[in-house]
């Protein structure tokens, strides 16, 4: 048998209030030898996508019977969702094959969160860039990890 995914809105912010408690239904029914928990392969929560939760499952019906009677739950969104539309916010990618030096760069995490940078050099093997922060009144280098910068503007040459 063959799964599908299927999209169900839930009030935003009660995404994984809305899997934990078909989760938690799903093994008690489980224990009742109940179709419904056999049926339901997998929920998924994807922190990006707001006030959806997706399901696999064979067919809608399951899925509807799953979340029926929660209080956060809106509507199920009618037909299939695609599995290359879910995957690609499953596999993250490194940042680091994107960046170069001389890109402008936000800081999101640590001490010079919001500052802004420019790459002076990219350690791959490590995910690691070093920076001169653009606020400073002085050059000053500071090593951090690529998950901890955002892209404001690349580099124009080749440099």
């Amino acid at each position: 048998m063959q799964s599908r995914f299927f999209a169900v809105k839930t009030t935003g912010g009660q995404e994984r209030n809305v899997a934990k408690f078909v989760g938690n239904r799903l093994e008690r029914d489980e224990t009742e030898n109940s179709i419904i928990s056999s049926a339901i392969r997998s929920i998924v929560v994807i922190d990006s996508l707001k006030g959806y939760v997706f399901f696999e499952a064979p067919n809608a019906q399951v899925v509807s019977d799953a979340i029926s009677g929660f209080k956060h739950v809106k509507n199920m969104i009618p037909g299939i969702v695609p599995y290359e539309d879910i995957e690609k916010f499953l596999v993250t990618r490194s940042i680091v094959s994107e960046i170069s030096i001389n890109d402008i760069v936000e800081i999101t995490s640590g001490p010079f969160k919001n500052m802004k940078a420019k790459i002076s050099r990219v350690e791959v093997g490590r995910s690691e860039v070093t920076i001169m922060l653009l606020d400073a009144p002085y050059q000053l280098p500071v090593t951090v990890d690529v998950n901890g910068i955002r892209i404001v503007e690349k580099s124009k040459g080749n440099d």
